[in-house]
C-alpha cells in the first residue's frame, strides 16, 4: 500500500512566540525533495531554522532528515517519525522557525516539529495509491441495463462506452478484485458477456474512505 499527501500545502502556528510554519509538498526523488527544501530556504531567509525530513519509494526505502541547527533529534527525527508512523512515502516536509525568545527545551522542541507537521498532514490530507485493473466488457444490448445494475452492486462505473454492432464498455477494480469480479460476472451472466483486461493504472483513493 501507497500512502502520500493528497496535495502539496502550509500550516503555521504560534508556541511560546515562536512561529513554526510547516510546508509539505510531494516529491518522486531526492532530487526533487532537496530542491524543495532549497526553495523553502530561499523564501525564508530570515527564518532561523528550516528543518526537514522526506521519505521515498513505496516502502519508504530512502529516508532523510535535518535538525538545521537545532539540537540533535529535536526536529528532524520527530519530523520523520511522524511521516513513518503514518506510512507517508513521496513526500518532503520543512517546518520552518522564527524564534520568539522563549526556549522550548528539547521535548519542546519534538513536539513542535512533530505537531507541526502533523497538523499540516491533517490539512492536506492523504490518499492510497491504489492499482487499478481495466476490463473491458462486450456484450449484446438486451443486456446492458442488467450490467449497468450489477456494476452499480460491485461500485464501479463505466468509464467507456462503444456503442456498434455489439456494446463494449470499460470499468476499473482494484487489481486485488479483477479475479473475483471476473469470477461473479461470468456466473451472473452464464458467460454471456466476454471480458477481457486492460491496462492498468494508479487511482488516488481519498485515505479517510479506507480507513
Amino acid at each position: 500500500m501507497t500512502i502520500t499527501i493528497k496535495k502539496d500545502g502550509i500550516y503555521g502556528e504560534e508556541i511560546k512566540k515562536s512561529r513554526f510554519i510547516c510546508q509539505l509538498a510531494r516529491v518522486k526523488s531526492e532530487e526533487e525533495a532537496q530542491n524543495f527544501i532549497a526553495q523553502v530556504k530561499k523564501a525564508n531567509p530570515r527564518a532561523n531554522h528550516n528543518c526537514w525530513a522526506y521519505t521515498i519509494g513505496d516502502r519508504q526505502e530512502i529516508q532523510r532528515m535535518s535538525d538545521d541547527g537545532e539540537p540533535s533529534g529535536t526536529a528532524g527525527v520527530p519530523m520523520l517519525e511522524i511521516l513513518k508512523k503514518k506510512e507517508i512515502t513521496n513526500s518532503c516536509g520543512v517546518v520552518t522557525r522564527y524564534f520568539g525568545g522563549i526556549k522550548l527545551g528539547a521535548g519542546g522542541l519534538i513536539r513542535a516539529y512533530a505537531g507541526a507537521v502533523n497538523h499540516a498532514i491533517e490539512a492536506v490530507g492523504l490518499v492510497k495509491l491504489v492499482e487499478q485493473q481495466e476490463m473491458i466488457l462486450r456484450l449484446d444490448y438486451s443486456l446492458y441495463d442488467s450490467l449497468q445494475r450489477f456494476l452499480t452492486q460491485e461500485n464501479l462505473v463505466i468509464v467507456e462506452a462503444e456503442f456498434l454492432t455489439e456494446i463494449k464498455v470499460s470499468a476499473y477494480i482494484d487489481k486485488n478484485r479483477a479475479d473475483s469480479f471476473l469470477s461473479a460476472l461470468t456466473e451472473h451472466f452464464n458467460g454471456k458477456i466476454i471480458a477481457d483486461k486492460g491496462q492498468i493504472k494508479l487511482t488516488e483513493v481519498d485515505f479517510a474512505q479506507i480507513k
